[in-house]
């Protein structure tokens, strides 16, 4: 198995403990921001050590295209791994995180409804919404809500950003490795 895949394997595992360790401590709510920061952390870090580990494995030059192609293949595999492990957490493991997330979405709409400026703006904010009844615009919008906070919109939500994260990480420390870390001057 490639160096960078078992790099890949490592974080993810790291990230889904540190997931699972908030829902056991009972903040994974209030941790949220704190997961999401770990886990671009967690996807950095495999792309880098992945890749540094590859380079360093590496007997002859390798050109900036094949260390992207290690770099992304790292970062492909932790996103995998980990977009499964959210779609399982949200779908069976923590349930009450997406009652949670639709009832605070609800109260938000409430609140606009009850407030006649808001109101306007929301049925401003799309065509639909001015031909609608206030009892079809509230179950139209509560119909999106629950569409959004789904554990398959927060999935492809994460996979997305995920990948597109990996892309960039990728060229970015391929960048830094060729300029800095593995240049002629420094491997002497």
């Amino acid at each position: 198995m490639k160096i960078t895949i078992k790099t890949a394997i490592i974080f993810a595992f790291i990230w889904m403990m540190i997931k699972i360790s908030f829902l056991g401590m009972g903040k994974a709510h209030d941790l949220l921001k704190i997961a999401v920061i770990i886990n671009i952390l967690c996807l950095l870090l495999s792309i880098s050590v992945g890749l540094y580990l590859q380079k360093r494995k590496d007997t002859e030059e390798t050109s900036a295209l094949k260390d992207v192609k290690n770099g992304m293949g790292a970062g492909v595999i932790y996103t995998v791994i980990v977009s499964f492990f959210i779609y399982l957490y949200y779908s069976k493991i923590d349930l009450d995180f997406n009652k949670h997330q639709i009832a605070e979405q609800e109260i938000l709409l409430e609140k606009t409804i009850n407030n006649p400026s808001d109101y306007k703006k929301l049925k401003e904010s799309n065509e639909s919404f001015e031909t609608m009844s206030d009892k079809q615009l509230k179950i139209q919008i509560q119909k999106n809500i629950r569409a959004t906070y789904s554990p398959q919109s927060v999935t492809t939500v994460a996979l997305l950003g995920m990948l597109l994260l990996t892309t960039i990480n990728s060229i970015f420390v391929t960048a830094v490795y060729r300029k800095v870390v593995f240049t002629p001057k420094a491997m002497k």
